[in-house]
């Protein structure tokens, strides 16, 4: 979004979230979670095929205990929507 990279900041990369979204991550592992915000587009990479849904910033993953594994599984939940933001993301097919 152009703002100046903190790395101890609690922001991240989000493919389609809006900018300025405030998420809740929680580590599936230790259950330890952080609020965070969309600040940047990605991730582009993927590990042994499944794509990552979310680059986190290191303050972001220190908090949440996953600086040394690098990868772990997160969950997500939107607490916060940017104001005047369409929260339509997709469509679903069934």
């Amino acid at each position: 979004n152009g703002e100046e990279y903190d790395q101890e900041g609690f922001t991240a990369a989000h493919p389609i979230l809006p900018m300025n979204t405030l998420v809740e991550v929680e580590n599936m592992v230790n259950g330890r979670k952080v609020v965070i915000r969309v600040n940047d587009r990605g991730p582009y990479a993927s590990d042994n095929g499944k794509p990552r849904i979310i680059d986190l910033s290191h303050g972001a993953a220190k908090s949440l205990a996953m600086v040394q594994a690098g990868v772990q599984p997160v969950n997500l939940r939107v607490l916060r929507w940017p104001a005047n933001v369409d929260r339509q993301l997709g469509i679903a097919a069934y």
